[in-house]
């Protein structure tokens, strides 16, 4: 298929054809692309070619068609205020919010495209062999309605002209007939005429009634046309009428999606200048609003699972035999996990296990300390019941990264049962909402593990990582006076060169300190033999520090952690005490 294109000049009187060589495209590469508030920034491969701008998701589906275009010659090219390597092209409300590597190729580009909207004629038009979809999809898939709309009307014209030239000719038929049934009646007595020049006098008998046959089949034929062409008018019309239906449906949801939208972001349609970032303008209290609702509706489909998971899980109990003991099985299950777990050779060769039994030993220390004891000051924030949740706010080159310690006790489970649902990757989507996907990056023990967690997108901020290794441990030494047993969890982020931190890209790295210390009290005259699960009490004490990385603003993370801590801390210990509830003790 040729792509060399013709240019005419509409004042051209001869028509003249000039052709010009325009197959080379004059600038592409790769830009990022604001694609929605979901995904965000993704890397698209840009193509200017013909006064006309595409993008592909890749260059290698660059021969399959483009996902979208805008004609630079009616565009606005706008560079923008404080992001140096980002630049606007929008036709009306259609925007494309791109970014170069570099402000060098961001000047670049805008320099370019903004040479093809001062070097286009508008009198200009173009001509192309072969298919011209590329050119044309643009304009039909932003006025498909209108088209169909003078389609509908030219035709309904050009039937109206054909019925009036129809009635013409029925005019003149009926005139010529009686001309020649004049003339024939005239001359039925007379001698032959002489015509000169070879021509023979006619038959005006004859000649008028095969006249008046052959003209009787046009009108007959052109009649038929008319009925077919009605015909598929009506078709038309129908096709028509149910495109503006459709398209009046999708306004009406457009608006109604708008209206939605600028009660909530302050008339704005979520665009990358209202997501997190350097240069975000989406105020304080809207961004918090909006992370709030991400917030809500997760919970809100957590909430559906487990109402749907125990509906299932009650209609198998009804179906399962009386026969059938669960518990037998699960007790052939824990004491093989209690023998598999524990430190050995394999964790402490590993290059990791210095600094994870250094931090695993100073967290221990620090949740240890009470609130008053290390004269810090702790904040009492959170006070509900047995659970008191305390901070301190402190600030890393304007990042809060405040220190959270909470005291909470529960009822019914041990020490190890609390840290085994904690640290089993197997369970983690079960209890932490948030979570998007969980992956093992190094199976460096039974009880130790490196994981990179992925969390969920959460408008307007950013998505976000963590790449951190996880140890589980009993604690035999300086126990508490009544207590059984004390297990702990302690997380710390780590580096890896295979998965390093993607700030630029899809997500923000968080970095975290976490430790969950869980101690098992049985009331006097109670061993872990004797025991029954209304006996147990854990005491548990969980701190951690987290830098989320970004730019969300301070008041608004304080905010988000005063609320869903709490929550977090209730959420998972009630699932322990759940998933514990009908399954034998495990010290």
């Amino acid at each position: 298929m040729a792509d060399d294109y013709y240019v005419q000049n509409n004042s051209n009187s001869d028509d003249s054809e000039v052709e010009l060589n325009l197959s080379s495209p004059e600038l592409k590469g790769y830009l990022s692309k604001w694609t929605n508030y979901i995904h965000g920034w993704q890397p698209r491969f840009i193509v200017l070619k013909d006064g006309t701008l595409s993008y592909y998701k890749s260059e290698q589906d660059s021969d399959f068609g483009c996902r979208g275009a805008i004609s630079l010659q009616k565009a606005t090219i706008k560079s923008h205020e404080f992001d140096e390597c980002r630049f606007d092209v929008a036709i009306g409300q259609n925007v494309w919010y791109l970014r170069a590597e570099t402000p060098e190729d961001k000047s670049n580009w805008i320099e370019v495209l903004q040479s093809y909207k001062t070097d286009l004629p508008e009198t200009v038009s173009l001509r192309r062999h072969g298919s011209t979809i590329s050119l044309q999809s643009n304009t039909l898939s932003t006025a498909s309605g209108s088209s169909l709309k003078r389609v509908s009307r030219g035709l309904r014209e050009k039937l109206h002209e054909i019925e009036t030239f129809r009635d013409i000719l029925y005019g003149q038929i009926d005139t010529l007939q009686r001309y020649f049934d004049a003339l024939h009646t005239k001359n039925e007595d007379q001698p032959p005429l002489d015509l000169g020049d070879g021509l023979k006098p006619i038959d005006f008998r004859g000649e008028a009634i095969t006249f008046r046959e052959t003209t009787a089949g046009v009108i007959i034929t052109l009649q038929h046309c008319l009925d077919i062409i009605s015909q598929k008018e009506e078709s038309f019309k129908k096709k028509l009428d149910k495109e503006q239906e459709r398209r009046r449906k999708a306004e009406e949801l457009y608006r109604t999606v708008k209206d939605e939208l600028a009660k909530n972001r302050n008339s704005v349609i979520p665009g990358p200048d209202l997501e997190e970032g350097p240069h975000s303008t989406i105020p304080e209290d809207e961004f918090f609003d909006a992370v709030e609702t991400g917030l809500d509706k997760i919970e809100e489909d957590r909430q559906l699972r487990v109402r749907l998971k125990y509906q299932s899980q009650q209609s198998q109990i009804s179906n399962v035999s009386s026969l059938h003991s669960p518990s037998a099985e699960t007790e052939d299950e824990i004491p093989q996990l209690a023998e598999d777990f524990g430190t050995g050779a394999q964790a402490k060769s590993h290059k990791l296990w210095p600094e994870i039994d250094r931090i695993c030993t100073e967290q221990l220390t620090q949740a240890r300390q009470g609130v008053g004891e290390d004269g810090n000051g702790w904040q009492l924030f959170a006070d509900e019941g047995e659970m008191k949740m305390y901070r301190r706010e402190e600030e890393v080159d304007g990042m809060v990264i405040d220190p959270l310690k909470s005291c909470h006790v529960v009822k019914g489970v041990t020490a190890r049962e609390m840290c085994h649902y904690f640290f089993d990757p197997a369970y983690r989507n079960d209890w932490e909402t948030t979570l998007e996907d969980v992956q093992i990056v190094d199976n460096v023990a039974p009880d130790t593990l490196v994981f990179l967690q992925t969390y969920k997108r959460i408008w307007p901020a950013s998505q976000r990582d963590a790449l951190f290794w996880s140890h589980m441990r009993r604690i035999t030494d300086n126990l508490d006076a009544g207590a059984n047993d004390v297990w702990i969890v302690c997380n710390h982020s780590n580096q890896n060169e295979e998965y390093p931190p993607a700030n630029q890209g899809k997500c923000v790295r968080i970095y975290l300190t976490v430790i969950l210390v869980c101690q098992t009290y049985l009331p006097p005259g109670k061993d872990s033999k004797t025991a029954t699960r209304d006996d147990l009490t854990c005491k548990i004490t969980y701190c951690s520090t987290v830098n989320p990385g970004g730019w969300a603003p301070a008041t608004v993370l304080r905010a988000i952690y005063k609320k869903e801590y709490p929550k977090f801390l209730k959420r998972f210990t009630g699932y322990v005490v759940d998933q514990c509830k009908a399954k034998p003790i495990m010290y």
